[in-house]
């Protein structure tokens, strides 16, 4: 299991994205300041890193972390998004960078690629649900022996859903934790990837042996129990 350091001091942005972090699998630390991240960045394999923190600029504690002789991934979250400070971030020792607002999606497989790079992402971890099996790791999935070809989105909505099965995950969660929208935003691209997901899969909408709809409330994955 990886370990991730989340130095964000912005409790909205922080605490969802914890939570979709721990949801794939990771352990998550949240640190609301810089030297709370460098206090326990030895035990981590990566930094997801906010410029703004309040007792210290995000690039000082990135530089701090490489005088230290630590190498693991820094993430850089910011909302300066020109070209300069995105140059010096990385001087300063960053391996990435999103810019605020981001989509959630774009930064897990952001985190997803950096931890591949040192071998502490834990490829090869599989969901497997029914006669469903999702290579966390590839990126791929399958039903029985047969490989579905998904879109990158349409792979997000099955592990989310997969992930939980049995159990039912709102709109609002998939919203957030796939597109990275907000909840109050139109959900019909949400109607429309699941229709797709449903029919790669073989899935009857009128009888579903794999997702279920929870009219108005969101979906289920079904674990055949």
């Amino acid at each position: 299991m990886a370990r991730i350091i989340l130095a964000e001091d912005d409790t909205a942005i922080a605490e969802p994205l914890a939570r979709a972090l721990t949801r794939e699998g990771y352990e998550v630390s949240v640190r609301g300041t810089g030297q709370g991240a460098l206090d326990i960045v030895g035990n981590a394999d990566l930094v997801i890193l906010d410029l703004g923190l309040p007792d210290m600029d995000g690039l000082d504690v990135a530089r701090t972390v490489r005088a230290q002789g630590q190498d693991l991934p820094i993430l850089i979250l910011t909302a300066r998004a020109d070209e300069v400070d995105t140059v010096v971030g990385l001087d300063a020792g960053a391996d990435d960078y999103v810019t605020k607002p981001f989509r959630l999606a774009e930064l897990l497989a952001r985190v997803r690629a950096l931890l591949r790079r040192t071998g502490a992402d834990g490829a090869g971890d599989e969901l497997r649900v029914q006669d469903i099996r999702v290579d966390l790791g590839a990126r791929r999935a399958f039903v029985g022996n047969r490989e579905v070809q998904l879109t990158a989105r349409e792979f997000d909505l099955l592990r989310v859903l997969a992930k939980a099965a049995g159990t039912m995950v709102s709109r609002d969660a998939l919203m957030r934790e796939v597109w990275g929208s907000d909840p109050s935003s139109s959900t019909k691209t949400l109607d429309m990837h699941v229709s797709w997901l449903r029919r790669k899969l073989g899935d009857d909408p009128n009888s579903p042996r794999y997702i279920a709809t929870i009219r108005g409330m969101g979906f289920r994955f079904e674990d055949g129990s």
